[in-house]
């Protein structure tokens, strides 16, 4: 479990095949600390577990259908990713909670700067949109994000300068592809 608010952007640094899976190198320095192998960091929003640290990095194995069907599938060396470590018991939940379970991609359809700020309208396939609910809270890269409106199957988000500056949504482009985690309590309860 996870609270979409990203502690830290690494980079990709090996992507490679192993035994029938890919393992994926990042390059870290704050979610380092106090991990160890069998962890959980989601990268991107996309939970995986640690398989071997490095002074630097940490590595994790993804499945085919984790690579296939994530942004990750579509990383390249020296990409940049958003890294949070898995919630403790007692921590305080600033953003939402986020399982690090990837429903679908999203497509930027525009990207908007305004005083530092961003607007992005995201289009998702059509039966995902029960779970988009007005001011409701949605993870964009593993980063908690709250709903600003909804329009057919698109829906738009507005990101701080803070956010901005500080995770991987600084880099995107219309027509990139973003992992979209809807809300766990929107899907309890969809629309």
């Amino acid at each position: 479990m996870f609270t979409g608010i990203i502690e830290e952007v690494g980079r990709v640094r090996k992507i490679a095949q192993r035994s029938g899976v890919i393992l994926f190198e990042i390059g870290a320095k704050q979610t380092l600390i106090d991990s160890k192998v069998g962890d959980s960091i989601a990268v991107n929003g996309v939970c995986l577990t640690i398989v071997e640290i490095n002074s630097n990095s940490f590595s994790f194995e993804l499945m085919q259908q984790t690579f296939k069907n994530t942004n990750l599938g579509l990383s390249k060396i020296g990409q940049a990713v958003n890294l949070e470590r898995s919630l403790k018991v007692g921590d305080r939940v600033s953003g939402h909670f986020v399982c690090g379970h990837i429903d679908c991609l999203g497509l930027v359809r525009r990207k908007i700067l305004r005083n530092g700020a961003m607007e992005l309208d995201i289009s998702v396939p059509m039966e995902f949109m029960r779970y988009c609910l007005p001011k409701g809270s949605i993870s964009v890269d593993g980063v908690s994000l709250t709903l600003a409106s909804i329009r057919a199957n698109t829906f738009k988000v507005c990101i701080i300068p803070h956010t901005f500056k500080n995770t991987v949504l600084n880099s995107i482009s219309p027509s990139d592809k973003l992992n979209i985690e809807f809300d766990i309590l929107a899907k309890r309860n969809p629309a």
